[in-house]
Order: C-alpha cells, then sequence, then structure tokens
C-alpha cells in the first residue's frame, strides 16, 4: 500500500526523491536526475511543467523553480538543467557544489505555467541560454505527436551551448542556433513573417529577449495568444525591512537576502506558491497599510495594481518604508 503524498506548508503536493544522476554539460549548467525514493512512478506533467526544488543549505530553507526538461512519456525519472549563478543568491551554488548522487531531496508536484498550445498548426521556439530547458520535453512532445515545430536557439558561444549537439544531431533540419560572440542573431522580423496561419511563438530567455519577441510580434499583427513566454524572477536582494501580518498578529523582519515570502514562511506562516519567481499569482497579497515605497518585481500585477499599493507579490518584491501590513 503506498503513502499518500504529503502536503507541503503551501499546498504543494510533495514527493520525496533521490538524486539519480549529475550530468555536467558545460562551465556554468549541470543536469540532475531523480528518482522517487518510494519506487513509485513520477505522476504525468505536460511539457513545459516546472517543479520547485527544496533545499536545506546549512538550515537555511531554499525554494527555486526549474523547468522540468525530461521527456514527459518517461514516468522513471525527473530532469532538470540548473545554470551556476556565482552572484545570485545561493540556490544554484548548492545545487553545484553541495548536492551528491544518491542525496534524499524533496521536490513539487510539476505545475505547468508554460504549456503547448495544441490547437496550433506549428510550433516556434525561441531560447535563450538556459532558456532552452523546457523546450526539450517540448520537442519530445511533439515529436512523439508529430507535431510542426522548429528551434531557434541564442547561445553566448559554442562552450555554453546546452544540450546543441544533441538537439542538432537529432534534428539537423529544425534546430537553429546562434552564438553571439559571432555576432549572429535570430532574424525575428523575417522569421515572423515567414510563419504559416496558427502558428504559436514560444520564448524563454533573458527578459530583454522576451519583451523583444513580444513587442516585434505585437508590430507584425501577431495575436498575444499566440506568443507565449515563461521568465522566473529571482528575488533580490535589497535593505532589510519590517511587516506586521495582521491575520497571523505578528512582526517579522525581512532580512537583505531573503524574499518577503521567504520571511513569511520562516516565521511559521502558510503562504501558498506555484513559482515563486513572479509568474503564477498564488502568493498575491492584499496591502492593509503601507507608508513607504513598493519595489514590485512580478509578471502578475498589471500596471495599475502597482500603482495602487493595495497588493504586492512576496515572492519576488520588496518595500521599503516605515509601515507595512500584509493581510496574512
Amino acid at each position: 500500500m503506498s503513502a499518500a503524498p504529503q502536503k507541503a506548508k503551501a499546498g504543494a503536493e510533495k514527493i520525496e526523491v533521490e538524486v539519480s544522476a549529475i550530468v555536467p554539460l558545460n562551465d556554468l549548467v549541470t543536469r540532475f536526475e531523480f528518482t522517487r525514493r518510494d519506487g513509485l512512478p513520477f505522476p504525468p506533467f505536460s511539457a513545459g511543467a516546472h517543479t520547485v526544488v527544496e533545499m536545506n543549505d546549512d538550515g537555511r530553507t531554499r525554494l527555486n523553480p526549474y523547468s522540468l526538461m525530461s521527456d514527459p512519456a518517461d514516468s522513471t525519472k525527473y530532469a532538470i538543467s540548473v545554470r551556476r549563478d556565482d552572484e545570485g543568491r545561493g540556490g544554484s551554488l548548492f545545487m553545484h557544489r553541495k548536492i551528491k548522487v544518491g542525496d534524499a531531496m524533496t521536490i513539487t508536484y510539476p505545475v505547468n505555467l508554460f504549456p503547448l498550445d495544441l490547437r496550433g498548426r506549428k510550433h516556434v521556439f525561441l531560447a535563450g541560454g538556459i532558456g532552452i530547458t523546457p523546450f526539450m520535453a517540448m520537442i519530445a512532445h511533439l515529436e512523439r505527436m508529430g507535431g510542426a515545430w522548429e528551434l531557434h536557439y541564442a547561445c553566448r558561444s559554442e562552450a555554453l551551448g546546452t544540450y546543441v549537439d544533441e538537439l542538432t544531431s537529432r534534428h539537423p533540419n529544425k534546430v537553429h542556433v546562434y552564438y553571439d560572440d559571432k555576432k549572429q542573431a535570430i532574424a525575428l522580423e523575417d522569421l515572423l513573417d515567414g510563419q504559416p496561419l496558427g502558428t504559436h511563438v514560444y520564448v524563454c530567455g533573458p527578459q530583454g529577449m522576451i519583451q523583444w519577441v513580444h513587442k516585434t510580434a505585437a508590430a507584425h499583427g501577431w495575436p498575444d495568444e499566440n506568443v507565449h513566454s515563461e521568465e522566473f524572477l529571482a528575488p533580490q536582494p535589497g535593505k532589510p525591512f519590517e511587516v506586521r501580518l495582521c491575520k497571523s498578529d505578528i512582526v517579522i523582519q525581512v532580512g537583505e537576502h531573503e524574499s518577503l515570502l521567504e520571511a513569511i514562511e520562516r516565521c511559521g506562516v502558510e503562504a501558498p506558491f506555484l513559482c515563486r519567481g513572479g509568474a503564477c499569482g498564488q502568493c498575491e497579497t492584499d496591502v492593509v497599510e503601507a507608508d513607504g515605497e513598493f519595489i514590485h518585481r512580478d509578471h502578475w500585477l498589471d500596471d495599475d495594481e502597482h500603482a495602487s499599493g493595495k497588493k504586492i507579490m512576496p515572492c519576488v518584491s520588496r518595500f521599503v518604508g516605515k509601515t507595512l501590513v500584509l493581510d496574512r
């Protein structure tokens, strides 16, 4: 008789896993593969999904989202690829430096905020750097279905072209790679103008690339619903600040290198999340009182909601001022 899935604090189901393989891909990127510790199959996921990986870093809990890049048809393992960020807050460094094959870890059930629109007649993928990862699962899915697709992948250099050899050898007529150090660039306008009616475009990469694709597609008459993007934002450091949680009746201190959401969780208060990167909307929190300035960094709230001062996304946004009271 199998054990029921555990419930995480945030309401997302957890899976206890073991690190089954660690594969360095280049100087910056490593693939981590997981198997279930209970021996059961992994739950199915749709291409474009992510999981949140829990890390116990010397007593500090880190929870980072990563796209699942393994084949959705393979229920024996999940795989993610992690780019080392030497200037980040430590999650990627923890994965690269401290995780070993055989280690026990905890991940969440998959959530998909970046799905394929299977109504599309064709799918055009635009990847920048580590943004290739969700497209690995999408390509596997479309190849199984016989779907039409092409990939345009911008990398800093040949040495940092994650999965380039695998993709170009398997799909030489569908994969196009561009290297920054060779002054190569995606001819986006020509690419968009040459697509058949019913094509969908997907972009995953740096914020500037995502904005460029959306702006260019809109200028060329593409419907918004045919252009899809994903970017998980990492919480940025900032000045420490104090917050009162009125429902919980506690005052908490948010440190320079932790997010507001992490501080709330550290104090034992449950807060929902799915992505922890400012994209899903699950952690949206009402502001009861504020005297100061919000630093909004999310993709979820619109400009009017940012300006209203009545809502905040605690996973990535911060506050500078005297008083902040939240409805938590």
